[in-house]
C-alpha cells in the first residue's frame, strides 16, 4: 500500500512541476508581449550623421562619458579639427545646489540641484556656429542634518544621474544634424 502511495505522490509532484513550468513560460510569454505592445524597446545605438567630430572648448566634468558615447556609438573623436566631419564646441557648463524650503525653525528641509550644459556645433566648411544649445536638468532633495553621510551619498547619485541624461540628450540633439549635400 506504502509503494501505491509513494507512485501516486510522485506522480503528482510530477504533475504538478508540470504545471508550475507551463504557467512560468505562459507569464513570460504575456509578460514579453506586453512590453512589445507598449513600444517598449532596448536603447539602441543613435543614429548620427556623421563618422567622427571634434571636441573643442571649455572642459566639462561630462566630457569623459560624452566620447565614451560617441565610441560606443561608432563615432571618433579626432585630435584635429581638419579631419572632423562635426566641430562640438563645449561653451559652459554650470551646478547650482538652491535651498527650496526651510522648517518653521530656519533649517533647511530641500534643496534643489540644477546642471546646466550649454553647446554648439558647425561643419568644418562652414565659418558660422549654430545657436547655442542648453541641456538643464533639475532635481529636488530632501535634506536633514541627522542623516549627513546618506543625503552626500543620494546627492551625488542625483548628480551623476544628471549628468548621463546630459550626456543622453546631446546624443538625441546631435541625431537631428543632418549634412548639407553639396551641388
Amino acid at each position: 500500500m506504502k509503494e501505491i502511495n509513494m507512485q501516486n505522490s510522485r506522480s503528482n509532484q510530477k504533475q504538478f512541476s508540470n504545471i508550475v513550468l507551463r504557467a512560468g513560460l505562459g507569464l513570460a510569454l504575456l509578460l514579453s508581449l506586453t512590453l512589445t505592445a507598449c513600444g517598449f524597446q532596448l536603447r539602441g545605438v543613435a543614429d548620427l550623421s556623421f563618422k567622427n567630430l571634434y571636441i573643442q572648448g571649455a572642459k566639462i566634468s561630462i566630457l569623459r562619458d560624452l566620447k565614451q558615447s560617441f565610441k560606443s556609438n561608432g563615432i571618433q573623436v579626432v585630435e584635429n579639427a581638419e579631419d572632423a566631419e562635426l566641430l562640438l564646441e563645449m561653451m559652459s557648463e554650470s551646478f547650482e545646489k538652491r535651498i527650496l524650503s526651510l522648517s518653521g525653525g530656519g533649517l533647511v528641509r530641500e534643496y534643489e540641484l540644477y546642471y546646466r550644459v550649454n553647446f554648439r556645433t558647425r561643419t568644418p566648411d562652414s565659418p558660422t556656429w549654430s545657436a547655442v544649445q542648453t541641456v538643464q536638468f533639475r532635481r529636488d532633495i530632501s535634506y536633514n542634518d541627522t542623516l549627513l553621510l546618506s543625503k552626500l551619498d543620494e546627492e551625488n547619485m542625483l548628480v551623476s544621474d544628471m549628468h548621463k541624461d546630459a550626456v543622453r540628450e546631446i546624443l538625441r540633439r546631435l541625431t537631428a544634424i543632418k549634412p548639407v549635400t553639396k551641388n
